[in-house]
C-alpha cells in the first residue's frame, strides 16, 4: 500500500468513527446510514443535459407532491491549488400525506440543509493551506456553531479519485433529510400537522449517482440493452399486449422487431412495512402491522414505515433515515434517470415508463428525420416544449387509471437523438396558504431553467 492510499484509509477511518460518535449521541437525527449497494460498472460517462418535472393532481382533491431538480450546484472542494468547484446534480420527488406539509417543507429546505452540510464538513476540515471555502453569512453562521469538530488537515484527501468528496456529500444529503425531519416535527408539533411525505433524493457527481430513500417513491434508471432475436419477440409481444389493454387499437405488424430496448434498473426499494426487516424495527417499537384495504400498515393506517413527519408514529417505528443505495457509475446505456411517486406506479411499473420513453424516443427520430428541413417543424418544436418527457410519465399514469396524485422527474443522458418531448424547464409545484407558517411561503415556486 503506498503512502497516500495509507493516509487516506486512516483519514476515511477517523470520519466514520467520528460519524459513529455522532449516532450514539444523536439518536435519529444522526447521520447514521442504512446502506445497501448495487451495480453499475465504471465507465465512460454520458453527461446529462437537462431536467424535467412533472406534478398533477389527478383524481385526489388536493395536490400532496413535490419535485426538485438542480443540475449545477457547486461545492467548492479544498484542492492543493486552492479550492475546485465539484458540480453537484439533486434530484428529488416528495409524496405527501394526509397534508402537504411535510413534501413542501422537504422541497423547500432540501437544498438549504444539503448545502449546510457540506459547509459544516469542508469547515471543519483545515486544509494544509489554511484555506476555508468561501461559503457565505449562512454557511459561516452555521459552520461557527460546529467549531468543536476539527477532523482532518491534509488536503491531499481531496484530490485522487475523489473518494473523500462522494463521502462528504453523501453524509450530507443524509444528514439533511433526517434534519428536515426534526425540524418538520417541531413545526408539526407547534401547528398540530399530521401530514408526512416521502422523500427520494438522487446525487449526481462527475459521472456517478447515489439515492437516499425514504418511503415508496422510486428512482430508476432506463438502460439501453441488446436483445436476442428470442428476446426482442418477448418484448414485442409484452407492448403489443400492454397496448391492448390500455385500450389502444394496434395490430402486431405496426411494431418495428428492434433487437434495442430500454431495462429498468431499479435504485431504491419500497419501505412498506409487511417488508421484513421494516416489519421488525415496528413490532420491536410496539408496533403494529395490520392490512386495510389490501394493503399493509403501520397500525392499520400508515402505508409506509419511513417518512418525514408522521409524528404520531415515530414512537412506533417509523423512521426517517433514508436507505441508500451507494455510489455507483453511469454507463454510456443508461439513457434516462426517472424520479416519480408511487401515484406513477399504481397500474404501471417502471419498465413500463422506460418501454415509454422507448417508444416516444423512437417516435421522435422518425418524425424528427422526416421534417428535419422544414423551417415549421423547428417553430412547433419550440411550441411543443412546455410537454415534456415527465408530462407524458404522469399522463399516461392517470390515463391507465391511477386514483392518486403523480408526480414524475426525468433527466436524459447524453442520447444523439432527444426526445422531441424533452424540454429544459423545470416547474417546482406548491401548495402555500397565508395562514401557513413562514417556511413554506419561501421559494414557493418558481421555473428554473437548466
Amino acid at each position: 500500500m503506498n503512502r497516500k492510499a495509507f493516509i487516506l484509509a486512516v483519514v476515511l477511518g477517523v470520519f466514520i468513527w467520528i460519524l459513529s460518535l455522532s449516532c450514539a449521541t444523536a439518536g435519529e437525527a444522526s447521520t447514521c446510514l442504512a446502506v445497501y449497494k448495487e451495480g453499475g460498472a465504471p465507465a465512460a460517462v454520458n453527461k446529462s443535459t437537462k431536467c424535467q418535472s412533472a406534478t398533477r393532481q389527478g383524481r385526489r382533491k388536493y395536490m400532496e407532491d413535490r419535485t426538485f431538480c438542480t443540475l449545477d450546484i457547486r461545492i467548492p472542494f479544498p484542492h492543493h491549488n486552492g479550492t475546485r468547484d465539484t458540480p453537484v446534480g439533486i434530484v428529488a420527488v416528495f409524496d405527501g400525506h394526509n397534508g402537504a406539509e411535510a413534501s413542501e417543507m422537504a422541497s423547500n429546505m432540501l437544498l438549504k440543509y444539503f448545502r449546510n452540510h457540506a459547509f459544516s464538513f469542508l469547515s471543519n476540515t483545515s486544509t494544509s493551506m489554511g484555506m476555508l471555502p468561501d461559503m457565505g453569512e449562512v454557511e459561516h453562521d452555521y459552520a461557527n456553531s460546529h467549531n468543536g469538530r476539527n477532523m482532518f488537515t491534509l488536503s491531499t484527501m481531496f484530490d485522487g479519485d475523489g473518494a473523500f468528496q462522494l463521502e462528504i456529500l453523501k453524509e450530507s444529503l443524509v444528514g439533511a433529510i433526517v434534519d428536515i425531519d426534526s425540524a418538520f416535527s417541531e413545526e408539526a408539533s407547534r401547528f398540530n400537522f399530521t401530514s408526512g411525505s416521502t422523500a427520494t433524493v438522487v446525487l449526481m457527481v462527475d459521472g456517478q449517482i447515489l439515492v437516499a430513500n425514504v418511503g415508496d417513491s422510486k428512482a430508476f434508471l432506463c438502460s439501453q440493452t441488446f436483445q436476442s432475436p428470442s428476446e426482442a419477440k418477448a418484448t414485442l409481444m409484452r407492448l403489443y399486449k400492454k397496448k391492448r389493454e390500455d385500450g389502444v387499437s394496434v395490430r402486431i405488424k405496426d411494431f418495428g422487431l428492434t433487437l434495442t430496448h430500454f431495462s429498468a434498473k431499479e435504485l431504491t426499494k419500497d419501505h412498506h412495512p409487511d417488508r421484513p426487516d421494516e416489519r421488525s424495527r415496528v413490532e420491536s417499537a410496539g408496533g403494529h402491522v395490520l392490512e386495510w384495504a389490501g394493503v399493509s400498515r403501520v397500525n392499520g393506517q400508515l402505508a409506509v414505515s419511513r417518512a418525514i413527519g408522521d409524528v404520531s408514529y415515530k414512537k412506533f417505528g417509523v423512521i426517517s433515515v433514508p436507505e441508500v443505495t451507494d455510489w455507483q457509475h453511469l454507463t454510456r446505456n443508461d439513457s434516462y434517470l426517472v424520479v416519480a411517486s408511487d401515484g406513477v406506479f399504481e397500474k404501471q411499473s417502471p419498465q413500463d415508463v422506460c418501454d415509454l420513453l422507448m417508444e416516444l424516443r423512437n417516435t421522435s427520430s422518425s418524425s424528427s428525420s422526416s421534417s428535419s428541413s422544414s423551417s415549421s417543424s423547428s417553430s412547433s418544436s419550440s411550441s411543443s416544449c412546455s410537454y415534456s418527457l415527465a408530462d407524458s410519465i404522469v399522463d399516461t399514469a392517470i390515463g391507465r387509471g391511477s386514483m392518486d396524485n403523480v408526480a414524475a422527474v426525468v433527466v436524459p443522458f447524453g442520447l444523439k437523438t432527444q426526445p422531441s418531448h424533452g424540454c429544459s424547464e423545470v416547474r417546482l409545484q406548491t401548495y402555500v396558504d397565508e395562514d401557513e407558517p413562514v417556511w413554506m411561503k419561501d421559494n414557493s415556486s418558481y421555473t428554473h431553467q437548466m
